[in-house]
């Protein structure tokens, strides 16, 4: 089995991983941003090449030894220009977040004006939220949603031509209707600043036709590679037509960024896996798994709506959902996310737009559909599931965080423990179960 050896020299991580392959089988993830890979991308991930040391690109390596990781990781990124055709692309970003740095630092330098979506009405800390280096070492300028939490494209505009940006993002973490693209290259070229696609959530979507893509539209597109495209941890950096021609230099000026800029020597593991992933979304089959991530988040969202939970906009375009919690009070993200993992579904606590409390106490759940599709539930299993979450959610509505900071820690351990004692929840834990045994996992791995 595949993982024999870890059982045989260390039982203790093996019994970790062993208890973490029951809890993903046995329960629905749920997390829009999390997906189950192939066997195959996982035998790669895990493969000789993590012994290799490869610092520098194809055919301009600091290390002897890399004929074959330079075969691979070409390979890989051949196949990343054709799945997105784009001219250029970089596999070697550890992750989405060095990824979306190394474009800030190949376009941009301290300092600069910058923009992208408010973190808290959806965006990515890297598109210049204030905690994390990119507000702080950029002028950020957020734009928001408007309060039928659609993009609001006027102040969009409006903020562009007031402050001249030399970067803007378009891309998000927590926003369910189709990325504008083409509405936002318009702006970009009436200001004359890039236009950078972070297509991290959508980027199986994009490759399965089932999502415009931001190619025609932008210079730049980042993403990472393990959520709807169903890859391993990873992160790509892509430049566009459009981009070599605002550039002719951008793609050696993000490759420089990353290697010797950023980053020291690239996963060679984390690049063949890589690019067995793209060949698996070049596939025919893939496209028809990327559209039934979309049918199962239109019906997920219609059946919650039909049970009486509010969803940001009334629905999706998309994989992601996002719930609104607010009908029943502030700040009950976190008790939502609770009570649904106590009933065997893994969802995160997520800040709405006009959010009321705090991001770390939010009023809103966000939810997807990739990981469930990827084990063959369609349509009805949605119905089923919607139903069930609306069950579990309805169960807190009368929670209420203590003012007293100092007390939250220890209202959230009564509540855990009350939670899952709570009727309902165990009877949608037990509904959990049996979908999910219904719908098998990895049937190669030992699960006994």
């Amino acid at each position: 089995m595949l993982y024999d050896k870890i059982k045989d020299t260390d039982p203790e991580t093996y019994g970790y991983i062993k208890s973490e392959l029951a809890r993903q089988q046995d329960g629905l993830e749920m997390i829009p941003s999390e997906n189950f890979t192939s066997i195959a991308v996982m035998q790669a991930s895990g493969s000789i090449l993590t012994n290799k040391y490869s610092e520098g690109y194809p055919g301009r390596r600091y290390y002897g030894g890399n004929e074959f990781v330079d075969k691979i990781e070409t390979l890989a990124s051949e196949r990343a220009k054709k799945l997105f055709k784009v001219p250029y692309a970089n596999v070697q970003p550890y992750s989405g977040s060095p990824a979306n740095l190394a474009v800030y630092f190949a376009i941009c330098k301290p300092g600069d004006t910058i923009m992208g979506l408010d973190l808290t009405n959806g965006g990515h800390l890297t598109h210049g939220w204030k905690t994390s280096v990119t507000g702080q070492t950029f002028n950020s300028i957020p734009y928001h949603v408007k309060k039928d939490g659609m993009i609001d494209l006027e102040e969009v505009r409006k903020l562009a031509t007031e402050n001249k940006p030399r970067m803007i993002w378009v891309g998000y973490t927590a926003y369910p209707r189709e990325f504008p693209f083409e509405e936002f290259s318009r702006i970009a070229e009436d200001t004359g600043a890039y236009l950078v696609a972070d297509i991290s959530h959508i980027a199986g979507l994009v490759a399965g036709g089932v999502h415009k893509s931001p190619v025609e539209y932008v210079h730049v597109v980042t993403t990472t590679t393990h959520k709807t495209l169903r890859g391993p941890r990873g992160a790509m950096i892509m430049v566009t037509d459009k981009g070599m021609k605002k550039d002719n230099e951008l793609g050696k000026k993000i490759d420089k960024t990353i290697i010797p800029g950023m980053q020291g020597g690239p996963h060679n593991h984390q690049t063949a896996a890589i690019a067995v992933a793209l060949l698996e979304a070049a596939q025919p089959e893939f496209r028809e798994y990327a559209n039934q991530v979309v049918k199962n988040a239109k019906a997920l969202a219609a059946s919650l709506m039909r049970n009486g939970i509010t969803t940001v906009t009334n629905g999706t375009d998309t994989h992601l959902i996002l719930v609104d919690l607010t009908p029943f009070g502030n700040g009950l993200g976190i008790f939502a996310e609770e009570a649904l993992g106590a009933a065997g579904i893994t969802v995160n606590k997520n800040t709405i737009p006009g959010e009321p409390s705090s991001p770390f106490y939010p009023s809103g759940i966000r939810l997807g559909t990739p990981a469930l599709t990827t084990r063959g539930m369609k349509e009805p299993e949605m119905e089923t599931i919607g139903m069930l979450l609306a069950e579990v959610l309805k169960q807190v509505k009368n929670e209420k965080l203590p003012e007293n900071k100092e007390e939250i820690q220890r209202y959230m351990e009564s509540f855990r423990t009350e939670i899952k004692g709570n009727q309902k929840v165990k009877e949608a834990n037990a509904k959990v179960l049996e979908i999910s045994r219904r719908f098998p996992l990895y049937n190669e791995i030992e699960s006994k």
